[in-house]
């Protein structure tokens, strides 16, 4: 997971940007179940009267009020209203500017009246329990003293103030015993009275508390889907840079490898590391900026709304909880140990489809295309099995999560709706709960998605880091040394070379010179390290023992820049790149001129099947050169390298591919034509280097011999032996005899 951090850290401030806009997608999300509940319990069951004190109440029903409160507790409450005599159809009470705003002193109010409303709706009421007391009531004064029109309220104002307090205790103590939504429903059910007394239209206060309310949710809803876009936009740029710029990283980490580190890093694997791992890694990062920073702030915020929403039932969250971290506890466990073999196994198949399809030509000559399709279907069916066990999983896990959020739905309107029935909470408040608890859940089922796709990624995201930590065998020196002004002498100077990780040296103490205007020539049986020598010069490998010098200085010490600047290199097997012939030739020399091109071209004996072909020099070069044959593909090489116009010349056993006109006409222009260049050829055939001016012989990676042919023939068993295999018995003879004529002169 470290690793995929460190990945995204140069986009810090665009991802600090998204958490900003993840806050406010989440504020939007968790306001909406309030406004809800506020829809349910003030719009529909309170008729839309939000407050809990009267803002308008008439004189006569403010008089019923004050029946129930103390003298200090009215003149608490006259002094947050004004009088109004014009604007309702009797005279009333209305609050002040600015009371609505201070919390504290509408708080007092409301606890000061919420009793009395409640007493004043229980005598107002027409239940059996509220006659009986009105006509206990009416039974305890003189006859004298009732009339007909006399209410219950009259009496409490002829009773004596002692008695009057004495009874509102006792009623008190009960009303005390009754849950405090019951208070607020009664007290909501007293002020949509109070407001008809004073001729105000209740159903356009309902109506537009309903309408506001709306309004504001559709506005929450609106700027949440804006934010989310926006959210979505930012992720996706974010994950699709950090999978560019990975791209980019690990491109220039491989171009920089030495031979060294292609021998520990598979083709195939450095494929699907550049590919699939880094897909991978892009798609999680998206999801991590979009859903698993999302669902904690949600997560967080869901547990804050629930606390303030009713916390006799935040068991129920905590039961959620226990019961999807189970599942995802079981998941991790079975599926765990899936995810570190997967992308082994896309490696494995990768790199089966790529021999199957390079060998193709072998497989089809040897018959042997069963056993390959058995190899594929093999690797294939490998991977299979381990993604459908994957996705099976996943598969598994969504039902669960399906049926515990279900479940505990059920569970939160089975408490709620006891709750509600005892007067503890209101079915807004369920409502409102039931979204919150779901909003939680899901922010923990985004979580678990992920985690089931983060072993995967966090096994990309160590592969990928692999190759962007290994360390480069080759680099250059921290303060390089420049190539001295010179024609391009080389010299070995006591050189030993072992691979890495060898036991035992396959380069053994070699020392010789190859100086400018003349040839030297490298041959030996198969394996004598001579490829291997040749590779020492570019730096593909560096000297285990001794040092490579260039006109004397030690290659170690210049930049592999300026060092493969001054060098020709033509590999043993010929490579082009897709392109047209022009772009190949030109490929170390892109400014050389058209001249330069065809004069390369016409040394390495490649001009008379160029100008054959319809668009001659643009003509196009297929992927890999497969468009040309292996002769044409190496006379091509060679132009390459004589168009760059190097001091040193490298040819690794460049001619082999040449029949023997070509092989030593070829030679012939090549050597006119680099008459003052260094020429170093590793070769298998003696007719090429029968004219080098120097032929190191090796064997099993030792110095077996250097002279001319004539000299290695009578001085050198090892390079006879070469000889005597290739040329005929008349043709040695002739050239021990030439030798010995010109020794006697």
């Amino acid at each position: 997971m470290g690793k995929l951090f460190k990945f995204m850290k140069p986009y810090a401030a665009t991802i600090l940007m998204i958490v900003v806009f993840l806050v406010l997608q989440a504020y939007c999300d968790l306001s909406l179940p309030g406004y809800t509940s506020d829809i349910v319990n003030v719009g529909i069951q309170q008729g839309g009267i939000d407050t809990a004190i009267p803002e308008q109440i008439s004189v006569e029903d403010m008089d019923r009020l004050f029946l129930f409160v103390s003298e200090q507790d009215q003149k608490t409450v006259l002094d947050a209203y004004e009088k109004d005599t014009d604007t309702y159809e009797s005279e009333a009470y209305v609050l002040k500017d600015g009371i609505l705003k201070d919390e504290k002193r509408t708080d007092k109010i409301g606890a000061i009246l919420s009793k009395p409303m409640m007493l004043v709706t229980v005598f107002s009421s027409d239940s059996e329990e509220t006659k009986e007391m009105t006509d206990a009531m009416f039974a305890s004064l003189p006859k004298e003293m009732l009339s007909e029109d006399m209410t219950v309220f009259d009496v409490l104002g002829m009773m004596p103030e002692e008695q009057r307090a004495q009874m509102v205790t006792q009623i008190g103590e009960k009303v005390d015993e009754m849950p405090e939504t019951m208070l607020e429903q009664a007290a909501t059910i007293y002020l949509k009275e109070a407001y008809k007394n004073l001729g105000m239209d209740t159903d356009k206060i309902q109506t537009g508390y309903m309408l506001r309310t709306g309004g504001k949710m559709l506005a929450l809803a609106a700027v949440g889907m804006i934010v989310s876009m926006i959210v979505g936009f930012l992720a996706s740029k974010v994950g699709a840079s950090t999978g560019r710029d990975l791209r980019g990283k690990v491109f220039r980490k491989v171009v920089e490898f030495s031979n060294g580190e292609f021998d520990k890093f598979s083709t195939a694997s450095l494929i699907t590391r550049s590919t699939n791992d880094i897909q991978q890694i892009q798609m999680l990062t998206v999801m991590i900026l979009r859903m698993v920073l999302y669902a904690p702030i949600m997560g967080i915020g869901g547990v804050f709304k629930v606390f303030h929403t009713n916390v006799s039932m935040s068991w129920i969250i905590g039961l959620a909880v226990v019961l999807i971290a189970m599942v995802v506890m079981v998941l991790f466990v079975v599926a765990m140990p899936k995810f570190k073999i997967l992308q082994n196994l896309v490696d494995r198949l990768n790199l089966v489809t790529r021999e199957i399809l390079t060998g193709l030509p072998v497989i089809r000559a040897f018959s042997t295309e069963k056993h390959e399709e058995e190899r594929f279907d093999q690797a294939n069916k490998d991977l299979t099995k381990t993604n459908l066990f994957v996705n099976r999983a996943m598969t598994f896990m969504m039902p669960t999560m399906m049926l515990i959020m279900n479940a505990i739905s059920i569970l939160i309107v089975w408490v709620g709706a006891n709750g509600i029935n005892d007067g503890q909470m209101q079915v807004g408040d369920m409502m409102a709960f039931i979204q919150y608890t779901m909003q939680i859940i899901m922010a923990f089922l985004m979580i678990c998605m992920i985690s089931i796709m983060l072993p995967r990624a966090a096994v990309s995201a160590t592969r990928v880091d692999e190759v962007l930590t290994s360390t480069t065998l080759i680099n250059d020196p921290k303060q390089p040394k420049h190539l001295k002004e010179g024609k391009g002498m080389v010299e070995f100077d006591h050189v030993s070379f072992r691979y890495p990780g060898a036991e035992e040296d396959v380069l053994h103490d070699i020392s010789f010179t190859a100086k400018p205007g003349e040839t030297t020539a490298i041959i030996g049986s198969t394996g004598s390290g001579k490829s291997t020598m040749v590779n020492l010069i570019p730096r593909f490998y560096d000297v285990t023992e001794g040092k490579i010098t260039i006109d004397g200085e030690d290659i170690r010490n210049v930049t592999q820049h300026e060092l493969r600047d001054q060098l020709g290199y033509v590999p043993q097997k010929g490579v082009l790149f897709s392109g047209t012939i022009a772009s190949n030739i030109l490929y170390g020399n892109p400014d050389g001129s058209e001249e330069t091109m065809m004069e390369a071209a016409k040394v390495a004996q490649a001009a008379e099947f160029i100008e054959e072909k319809p668009k001659c020099y643009d003509s196009r070069i297929s992927q890999g050169g497969g468009n040309v044959s292996g002769g044409q593909k190496q006379r091509l090489s060679i132009a390459r390298a004589i168009a760059k116009d190097p001091k040193i010349f490298i040819f690794d056993d460049s001619f082999s591919a040449l029949d023997y006109k070509t092989d030593v006409t070829l030679r012939k222009a090549l050597k006119e034509h680099t008459v003052n260049s260094t020429v170093i050829i590793v070769a298998q055939r003696i007719s090429t280097i029968l004219h080098a001016e120097q032929i190191i012989v090796l064997d099993e990676g030792k110095v077996a011999g250097i002279g001319t042919h004539k000299e290695l023939l009578k001085n050198c068993d090892v390079y006879y032996q070469i000889a005597a295999s290739q040329l005929s018995e008349k043709e040695l003879e002739r050239d021990l005899n030439q030798d010995e004529q010109e020794g006697g002169r």
